[in-house]
């Protein structure tokens, strides 16, 4: 019988897989003419709006001698949807925070071999709330709700639990777990802003948590550089290893145009935010949205930064079962720099 990288990877995982036509995890033979990437929303992940719109993977492509090569894009909610769409087969490259692609590097070990092309974005995420009475999280009572993407695994999740750990004590990373809501981050500011659902906190990114705290019943409880003791990696893009084999001109074709869209963020950061706003559609201004992007908070770049910090966390508490030496076991090497 002919090998099968969906039953593969069925037998793996445990998954039953629904293919879109024509999609491939790569083969051994001439480099693919069409990819899906997958992302969240927001700032975080400009990079990929920014080479969306000027057609930056297609025009390296080119350069790199592979001809015409097609690139969609495709927004989901949760890292949980976006992980899953790489393991189905049907997306070829994922921009997730990186705790979930910590998740889906442990998992694939031996076997698709998931690693980050590069690093998309640094930033500090908010937790926000709008009860008076809560100042820090051992404030937080069974009457509240902490709205957050993907429970247990994404990278607000895990600052929740970093934070936990240190409010509570060693072990007691979950003491906050039973209130959290899974929420998209859309879904999570209108319901921390409605006076008419049980959330009354939400742990986000931008530009959400500066949209929220516009508000003046809202507040600040901790920002992640208050967790991790200061800026890490936010976001990543990451491929399969097996597909990088089979198609390592594109691969760097891809690393190359992620390059170009953050020198062009950096150059111009009001072009940036008009391609924000064409794509997402917020309720916001271009010059609100450049102001976030020029925020000392964000920042942009290929190279990782503090990026162990959440895997030697999540190793510790048992969510993954390998713990990288190095940023270096994390990242293909179109990535040369990080720390």
């Amino acid at each position: 019988m002919a090998y099968n990288p969906r039953l593969h990877l069925a037998a793996l995982f445990g998954v039953a897989f629904m293919a879109m036509p024509g999609l491939s995890i790569g083969t051994a033979h001439a480099e693919v003419k069409q990819i899906h990437i997958v992302r969240q929303i927001g700032l975080g992940y400009l990079p990929l709006y920014v080479a969306q719109d000027r057609r930056l993977i297609e025009k390296h492509a080119v350069a790199a001698g592979l001809g015409e090569v097609a690139v969609s894009y495709q927004p989901l909610a949760t890292s949980t949807m976006i992980n899953s769409a790489v393991l189905a087969g049907d997306a070829e490259f994922a921009g997730v925070g990186v705790p979930p692609f910590l998740t889906i590097w442990d998992k694939t070990r031996g076997n698709l071999d998931a690693r980050a092309v590069v690093a998309l974005n640094e930033e500090s995420i908010y937790l926000n709330t709008t009860n008076p009475a809560v100042t820090s999280v051992r404030d937080f009572t069974d009457r509240d709700r902490i709205a957050l993407p993907a429970p247990k695994v994404s990278l607000q999740a895990i600052v929740l639990a970093m934070a936990a750990e240190q409010a509570f004590g060693e072990g007691h990373h979950d003491q906050l777990d039973h209130l959290v809501v899974p929420l998209g981050h859309p879904d999570g500011q209108i319901a921390l802003l409605s006076s008419r659902t049980e959330i009354t906190a939400h742990l986000t990114s931008s530009p959400f948590q500066y949209e929220e705290l516009k508000d003046a019943r809202v507040h600040r409880v901790f920002s992640s550089n208050d967790i991790l003791g200061g800026p890490a990696t936010f976001s990543v893009l990451y491929t399969t290893g097996r597909f990088r084999d089979a198609n390592p001109r594109l691969v760097q074709a891809v690393a190359a145009a992620i390059a170009e869209a953050i020198k062009a963020i950096k150059a111009d950061p009001a072009a940036a935010a008009e391609i924000y706003l064409r794509i997402d559609r917020p309720k916001m201004t271009v010059e609100q949205v450049r102001d976030l992007i020029v925020n000392p908070e964000n920042s942009y770049s290929i190279a990782p930064h503090n990026i162990l910090k959440y895997a030697d966390f999540m190793a510790k508490i048992g969510l993954n079962r390998n713990r990288p030496g190095s940023w270096r076991d994390l990242f293909f090497a179109e990535t040369f720099e990080g720390d």
